[in-house]
């Protein structure tokens, strides 16, 4: 449990990037490091790499709002490419997507709740 606070501390060069099933995208097409899954200890953070040619369906969350930063290559948010520095946010309740990218991209995800894998709040919209 975190201490009131207290910081939370993770060096993301010391993580492994592991394949992020999504409902509905790309088979292996999303990977992730996780930097924070705990929401108890802040935001809800991965950097999420999309693979050359992934595609990830339009979907809603229910459970919290999220939010990207490019890092690396084009993130295409809905039609609309985003290069490295682009932000894009998503209310809850709010359709996003399709996430695509073309030459492949990192981004730096930001949640106020955990989508797990295993049980997601994850509803494709298409």
């Amino acid at each position: 449990m975190p201490v009131p606070g207290e910081s939370y501390k993770v060096n993301a060069s010391e993580l492994e990037e592991i394949p992020f099933p999504i409902p509905g995208a790309t088979p292996g097409g999303v990977m992730a490091k996780l930097l924070n899954i705990d929401a108890g200890k802040g935001l809800v953070t991965t950097i999420i790499h999309i693979q050359p040619g992934a595609r990830i369906p339009a979907h809603y969350h229910n459970d919290g709002a999220e939010a990207h930063y490019v890092l690396e290559g084009d993130f295409i948010d809905a039609g609309v490419t985003h290069g490295p520095g682009g932000f894009v946010t998503h209310p809850v309740g709010v359709v996003h997507g399709p996430h695509e990218s073309i030459t492949g991209c990192k981004i730096l995800t930001l949640q106020t709740a955990y989508v797990n894998p295993a049980s997601p709040d994850f509803h494709i919209a298409e």
